[in-house]
């Protein structure tokens, strides 16, 4: 069996680490195969797209890529809990975006969330910001209240154009962008402000063969 590949590097000036690792499923083309066979229907969550379920191997099957990132990159033992995870697809137009569909975002800040996403299509990758009025890269509990209240009044003043977050804008810095990769995974802290880097004019296909297909996958480490 092939190893996967993984390198980790730290992003930003508050210098969180990021992971990525390429090779990351043992037999992609089988889980492409599944995803193409699978039942998508609308994301939750303010998701922009379109979601189904997972083989129920996936998670033993990417446990050498997964287990020693936990361990390694982010100082995490063996106490791993899944807590959603799904194929997933970007399908919404820039026009038809929710204000907060405009934005980066986190996806938890509760400490010991992880986030991963496995791309198994070529295209758009992940983007990771730093808010310009805050200078926050990461949102945790600590910081939440004084975040939203400045990004709050930011909005009401002049809200986002509806696009999204690709690169630099008039709210936020682009401090670091992973490209996709045929099977390459990101995985990172939940609490990094970020968001899938989707060009202004990508194809925004809802079928799994053409269409951004990842799996996103949302965990509790300790």
């Amino acid at each position: 069996m092939i190893r996967p590949d993984i390198s980790a590097r730290r992003i930003g000036a508050e210098g969180q680490p990021i992971a990525i690792v390429d090779g990351f499923h043992p037999d992609p083309d089988a889980l492409r195969a599944a995803a193409l066979a699978a039942a998508f229907a609308p994301g939750r969550h303010h998701y922009p797209g379109i979601r189904a379920p997972l083989p129920g191997d996936y998670f033993a099957q990417v446990r050498a890529g997964l287990v020693p990132v936990l361990r390694n990159v982010f100082g995490h033992g063996s106490g791993v809990e899944l807590l959603d995870a799904s194929f997933s697809i970007v399908t919404t137009p820039p026009e038809a975006l929710a204000v907060e569909q405009r934005l980066p975002h986190v996806d938890a800040v509760q400490p010991g969330r992880i986030a991963l996403v496995h791309y198994l299509s070529p295209g758009d990758g992940t983007a990771f910001f730093r808010h310009r009025a805050t200078g926050f890269e990461t949102i945790d509990a600590g910081r939440s209240a004084a975040y939203l209240a400045a990004l709050n009044a930011e909005l009401r003043a002049d809200p986002p154009a509806a696009a999204y977050p690709f690169g630099d804008t008039r709210l936020f810095e682009r401090i670091a962008q992973v490209d996709a990769g045929y099977n390459r995974a990101v995985i990172y802290r939940s609490a990094l402000l970020h968001s899938g880097a989707i060009a202004q004019d990508a194809a925004l296909a809802s079928d799994p063969a053409t269409g951004r297909l990842t799996v996103t996958a949302f965990l509790s480490a300790s």
